[in-house]
C-alpha cells in the first residue's frame, strides 16, 4: 500500500501519531526496480546521495549491534520480496539490481563474471563503503524505503539508513529520544505526550503504519537541508503558476517488530507528486483545502507554507469546484 490520502489528509490538522495496526502480511515493503532504469526514481536518488554524502546518511551511535533489527528486516524482505532481496545469514543477493554481497561482503555481480547489470554503479558504491555498512546499503537500495532502528529501551534512534530525508538530518537525530527528535516539530504535544505508550506500541509483536504529508517547493525525494533552496517557495506566484511549482509530499511510515530485542525497524516510504496530479478530483481539493486552513500558524511557519497558504486556499478552492480538473500524467 502507498500513501493513503482519504485517511491522512484531515481537518482539522493535528500533528498526531496516527497508528493504525497493519493486517497480517500487509506490505511494508516496495521494490525499487522499475521496468527501466529511468522509472527507478528512489533507486536513482538513492544512489547518487550514497555516492556523494554516505556518510550524512549512513550513522549508528558507538557499540549499538544493530544486528538483530537487521536479521529481523532481512527476513521479511525476503519473506515478503523474494525477486528483490534473498539473504542465507552470510551472503544476500538483491537480485532485481543484478548484485549481491558474499561472505566477507565484497560486492559481486549475480551471474558471474560475465553477467551483467542495469546498474554498473552498483558494485563500485559498495566497495568505496565500509565493510560493515555494505549490507545495510544494498538493502537500502533494493527496496524504495528508508530504514532506522527504534530502541524501545532507551527510546532512542541508535542506528539510521537514511538517504531520503524530509528536511532533517539524520546526524542529528542519532542517539537521541522521541521527545528530542520531535522537539522542533509544532504543535507537538499529542506526539510528546503519546511518546511513552508509542514506543511500547511500536517496539512489540505487532506491524504499524502512519503517514504524514507537506506542500513544498522542492520536487526531489532528498530533501537534506544543507541541499534545499534557501529560496524556498518562487515570489509572487499565483493560481496555476503557483501551483505548478508545488509539490505533494508524503510519507508511509511502517514499523517492523524485531523480535525478544524490544526493538522495532522504522521504515520512511518517500514520495513527491506535482500538486495538480495529487490533487485528482474535486473532493481531494476540498479535503486538502480544509486540512490546510485549519493549520496553526506554528505549523504553517514550521512546514514554511506561511508565505503562500493564502494563494493556496484559493487554488484548491477553485479545484474544489469542479470545472478545471484535468487527469494526472501517466
Amino acid at each position: 500500500m502507498t500513501f493513503d490520502f482519504d485517511a491522512a489528509v484531515q481537518a482539522p490538522f493535528r500533528m498526531q501519531p496516527g497508528l493504525r495496526r497493519l493486517a497480517a502480511g500487509a506490505a511494508q515493503l516496495t521494490p525499487s526496480v522499475r521496468p527501466h532504469r529511468g522509472h527507478a526514481r528512489h533507486l536513482r536518488e538513492k544512489l547518487a546521495v550514497l555516492g556523494a554524502f554516505a556518510d550524512q546518511a549512513l550513522c549508528r551511535t558507538p557499540g549499538f549491534d544493530p544486528a538483530p533489527a537487521l536479521a529481523a528486516l532481512s527476513a521479511h524482505a525476503s519473506a515478503a520480496h523474494p525477486q528483490a532481496w534473498a539473504d542465507d545469514g552470510r551472503k544476500c543477493r538483491a537480485p532485481a539490481l543484478g548484485w549481491g554481497l558474499d561472505a566477507q561482503a565484497q560486492p559481486h555481480l549475480l551471474g558471474g563474471a560475465a553477467a551483467a547489470s542495469d546498474w554498473p554503479e552498483i558494485g563500485p558504491l559498495l566497495q568505496s563503503l565500509p565493510a560493515d555498512w555494505r549490507r545495510s546499503a544494498l538493502l537500502l537500495l533494493a527496496f524504495d524505503e528508508d530504514f532506522a532502528i527504534v530502541d524501545g529501551r532507551s527510546a532512542k534512534l541508535p542506528w539510521l539508513a537514511v538517504a531520503l530525508p524530509s528536511s532533517w538530518a539524520p546526524t542529528e537525530k542519532l542517539g537521541r529520544s522521541f521527545a528530542q527528535v520531535h522537539g522542533p516539530v509544532a504543535d507537538n504535544r499529542l506526539l510528546i505526550g503519546a511518546a511513552d505508550h508509542l514506543l511500547r506500541v511500536v517496539c512489540g509483536p505487532e506491524h504499524w503504519e502512519r503517514f504524514v504529508w507537506t506542500l513544498s517547493p522542492h520536487p526531489r525525494l532528498h530533501a537534506h537541508p544543507l541541499r534545499l533552496d534557501p529560496a524556498g517557495w518562487p515570489a509572487q506566484l499565483a493560481g496555476d503558476a503557483l501551483a505548478a511549482n508545488a509539490w505533494f509530499r508524503s510519507e508511509r511510515q511502517t514499523f517492523i517488530p524485531v523480535p525478544g530485542a524490544g526493538q522495532a525497524v522504522f521504515t520512511i516510504r518517500v514520495d513527491v507528486q506535482p500538486l495538480a496530479h495529487s490533487v485528482d478530483s474535486p473532493a481531494r481539493a476540498r479535503r486538502l483545502h480544509d486540512a490546510l486552513a485549519s493549520m496553526s500558524a506554528a505549523v504553517l511557519a514550521y512546514r514554511g507554507l506561511a508565505p503562500v497558504r493564502d494563494a493556496l486556499l484559493r487554488w484548491l478552492a477553485d479545484r474544489a469546484q469542479g470545472d478545471r480538473m484535468v487527469s494526472p500524467a501517466p
